[in-house]
């Protein structure tokens, strides 16, 4: 038996029966020969993992707009605490780890520069429908791998497609996703935002201090524990009453305190302007863009392509290519050195 084999063997030992196991795959839309000392899902993983969208990610806004401080939250750091958090409470619940693990770091791949700001601005230009979570689908299906596509699985698309809003993922282990990714967000979030000085702990609500805890370590605990505990043997992610209530809480509390508050969100309106005169300019202009957004046009149309284009950018590569476009460069002349 190859390694391939002998994991799959193994899940169907010693996975919960609500598992989902690697080899009842739908599979990928190009099959083809099976890697024989990785699952399906860990083959996933790891096409994501070596992708350009994903490195992209480190340049990504959270929720602060190109930090400087080193220690904010990126859209990769944020990736990982998902990732992490995902691992944990499926590893408890003795579900399929890898696909688990393999959505939750494609989750966010192709998400906006500006973070939700940049997705508004998609919304407001493209089209109303624009999330980040197609987006996200758009690009392992379409875009990575140079126009290729990275070719993942159902399971894993799915559950990329699923992480958040009202969408339900088809598999427990997609649901997984949605709950650790508001895990992650909303606790460092907090974090950061007590870093930048706009809250402090102890302006949580005591009430709801009381159910998850006074840190950050404590309260992540807290909601994961409360997964674990609610969702052992059964066919359903959930949270305990108690501490599902106090997350969604804490959640509202910090749309007032952190995700619409004027010093945090200062600089978007800079942003989202600067975004859409950008679309402007390409659809206009499209043969300025890179050649793979340039050669989709015939197929998918200019503004599908623009759109495409910027929602690859980085928040530097966003700012710089403004610069380019309508700053002027300060002349000086060639070899000249200016004597003062």
């Amino acid at each position: 038996m190859t390694v391939n084999e002998v994991f799959c063997e193994r899940e169907k030992t010693f996975l919960s029966p609500y598992a989902f196991l690697t080899s009842n795959t739908k599979g990928r839309e190009h099959p083809y020969d099976p890697c024989p000392n990785r699952t399906e899902f860990q083959r996933d993983r790891d096409k994501i993992l070596h992708s350009k969208s994903f490195r992209r990610l480190m340049h990504k806004t959270q929720v602060f707009l190109f930090p400087v401080d080193e220690h904010y939250r990126t859209r990769m750091t944020h990736t990982l605490e998902v990732t992490q958090i995902a691992r944990i409470i499926c590893r408890a619940l003795r579900l399929n780890e890898d696909l688990c693990e393999a959505a939750a770091l494609g989750h966010d791949i192709g998400h906006t520069p500006f973070g939700h700001a940049g997705e508004l601005v998609m919304q407001e230009v493209f089209d109303p429908e624009f999330t980040h979570y197609r987006q996200s689908v758009r690009v392992v299906e379409k875009l990575e791998n140079d126009g290729a596509g990275l070719n993942l699985t159902w399971e894993v698309r799915d559950g990329i497609l699923n992480h958040t809003g009202d969408n339900m993922a088809s598999t427990l282990e997609g649901v997984i996703v949605k709950f650790a990714d508001r895990i992650a967000y909303i606790n460092h979030d907090i974090d950061d935002a007590c870093r930048a000085g706009i809250m402090k702990p102890e302006d949580i609500p005591l009430e709801i201090r009381k159910v998850l805890g006074e840190s950050h370590g404590v309260r992540i605990n807290a909601m994961v524990a409360s997964v674990i505990e609610a969702s052992t043997d059964r066919n359903e992610i959930v949270m305990t009453p108690e501490v599902g209530e106090a997350t969604a809480a804490l959640r509202k509390f910090l749309f007032e305190a952190v995700y619409h508050n004027p010093i945090a969100k200062g600089e978007e309106s800079k942003a989202r302007e600067m975004l859409a005169r950008m679309y402007e300019y390409f659809v206009g202009h499209p043969e300025k863009m890179p050649t793979l957004y340039y050669s989709n046009i015939e197929c998918d149309g200019v503004e599908r392509c623009v759109c495409d284009y910027i929602s690859s950018m980085t928040d530097r590569s966003a700012i710089d290519t403004y610069k380019s476009l309508f700053i002027p460069a300060v002349w000086t002349t060639p070899g000249n050195n200016i004597d003062f």
